[in-house]
């Protein structure tokens, strides 16, 4: 059973930065295509980025280009969040993007930021 691991969040204020780590236990990272998404309060979950497993390939939503980049090693998966905006207050996830559809969700890392 994966169980997926999320760190890194905090509270900072508008324009701070954060970088959220990834980790997995009981299965590599390595082969999957990984991926961000975050929940805000009374919200549905929503995609952030993803990244491919080569490293190659990278995906984000509009709300997050230019701002965050998603990058991995062999183990982790890292989202750095830049000039981060009070709209970006949610619990950050990461998860597998896969045809076979979601491991089990982590905890997820909280991200406050104030304005």
């Amino acid at each position: 059973q994966v169980q997926l691991v999320e760190s890194g969040g905090g509270s900072v204020q508008a324009g701070g930065s954060l970088r959220l780590s990834c980790a997995a236990s009981g299965r590599t990272l390595v082969n999957y295509i990984m991926g961000w998404y975050r929940q805000a309060p009374g919200k549905e979950r929503e995609f952030v980025a993803s990244m491919g497993w080569s490293g190659a390939s990278t995906s984000y939503a509009d709300s997050v280009k230019g701002r965050f980049a998603i990058s991995r090693d062999n183990a982790k998966v890292y989202l750095q969040m830049n000039s981060l905006r009070p709209e970006d207050t949610a619990i950050y996830y990461c998860n597998a993007v896969r045809s076979g559809g979601f491991w089990p969700w982590g905890q997820g890392t909280q991200v406050t930021v104030s304005s």
